[in-house]
């Protein structure tokens, strides 16, 4: 698989890879090397150019666009641009998913309201966007990601604005939602972040193309998402 913009040259080349349905990944590489690029085919943001991706069971590639976004619902983006709506309060940014999903006010409060005090933003429920802080709304966007439990979460860069403290909490977050059978890609440049969890798989990307040294990525022991 491939992926190019416009008339350049590839950003993507040569992709042939398998995720293991509820594995943990972390992917890293340069600054350019297309991890974001990578992440955006993930969550069908960006169409490969050539070759083909398949996710939930489905080929995905030449899908018509109108049936993208029900499969788009399944999955959990934390962007590194944040992307909250900004004249929604930060509850109801984290709402916004199970909103979506047709559940009743009556049965979302709860939800997000224990979300809000694990990213430690309880007293922060009524702010909106523009009144946080850039740590504050990335938690509050990690939070938005992971509140309906999706099958797939991609998160870019998710603790670039936050302590290590709260960088270890948000990934115990990740790892609690992994354990409940989401498959986990987190792309991040932070070493320390990629050790501290145990039996996570590491992905590489440098310039364009994905490395694979124990074959892991072309072989899971179990099904997963081609790529």
């Amino acid at each position: 698989m491939g992926l190019r913009y416009g008339t350049e040259a590839e950003v993507l080349q040569g992709l042939d890879f398998r995720l293991e349905r509820g594995g943990f990944y972390f992917l890293t590489g340069p600054s350019g090397a297309g991890k974001t690029s990578l992440l955006k085919l993930l969550y069908l943001a960006q169409r490969p150019t050539r070759g083909r991706i398949r996710l939930f069971g489905e080929e995905l590639a030449d899908a018509p666009r109108e049936a993208l976004p029900a499969f788009r619902r399944r999955i959990g983006v934390v962007f590194q641009d944040f992307r909250l709506v900004r004249h929604l309060s930060a509850f109801d940014n984290i709402a916004l998913p199970l909103r979506l999903a047709g559940e009743d006010d009556r049965t979302i409060e709860g939800p997000v309201r224990e979300m809000l005090a694990w990213v430690g933003l309880a007293d922060r429920a009524s702010a909106r966007p523009p009144t946080l802080s850039g740590g504050e709304q990335q938690r509050v966007a990690i939070a938005r990601a992971v509140i309906a439990q999706p099958e797939l979460l991609v998160a870019d860069e998710p603790t670039g604005n936050v302590d290590a403290a709260m960088a270890n909490r948000l990934i115990s977050l990740f790892e609690a939602l992994n354990r409940l059978g989401t498959t986990v890609v987190v792309a991040t440049h932070d070493l320390s972040l990629i050790a501290s969890v145990s039996g996570a798989r590491m992905m590489r990307l440098e310039g364009g193309l994905l490395s694979d040294p124990t074959g892991e990525l072309r072989h899971p022991p179990t099904r997963g998402y081609r790529a």
